[in-house]
């Protein structure tokens, strides 16, 4: 693995751009239906889906300068991606999944709370969105959690999703 620049870090989370060869760890990520329930398709990722979301995440940071990043805890394990992107009517989405076995210790919420911090510091936008899975309630609770307000719900595929925004304004300012 080369040495990677970190893009962004925390006391226990850095984030980093992928590497071309990463589609195993994207697929790995997505590999189990605990881990996809919620996601568009319902259903674990095949090497080739997750071959085609790394090209995505690589052609987003190149034209919008964000895109979802790889994470890697203190260790240097990989744990899952969070980021912002660039998604329909020209709105930057904020999307976290993290591997199952780091589950409940508070990395949601700081991976998203931190994403969200670095977008608006590096001023790429004044207002971004999220939404979740109606059943989805973890991460429903990470997006209040950062701040986000809910408004009107968006149909995706079918559903009927909770919807999320945050905007620059909304955000407390920092001593």
């Amino acid at each position: 693995m080369r040495e990677q620049s970190v893009i962004l870090s925390t006391p226990r989370l850095n984030f980093v751009m992928w590497d071309e060869g990463d589609a195993a760890l994207v697929q790995q990520l997505h590999s189990t239906m605990a881990t996809t329930r919620y996601l568009s398709g319902n259903g674990p990722w095949s090497l080739e889906k997750a071959e085609e979301r790394l090209r995505g995440w690589f052609e987003e940071q190149a034209r919008h300068g964000t895109t979802k990043y790889k994470i890697l805890d203190e260790d240097g394990r990989f744990i899952g991606r969070a980021g912002i992107s660039k998604v329909r009517n020209e709105q930057f989405e904020l999307g976290c999944s993290l591997r199952e076995e780091v589950w409940g210790k508070g990395l949601a919420t700081e991976a998203a709370g931190a994403v969200v911090d670095w977008f608006f510091e590096r001023q790429l936008a004044q207002r971004l969105i999220a939404f979740t899975h109606p059943d989805n309630i973890a991460s429903q609770r990470v997006l209040r959690k950062i701040g986000m307000r809910e408004r009107v719900p968006i149909l995706i595929d079918g559903v009927l999703d909770p919807a999320f925004e945050l905007t620059a304004d909304m955000r407390p300012a920092k001593c």
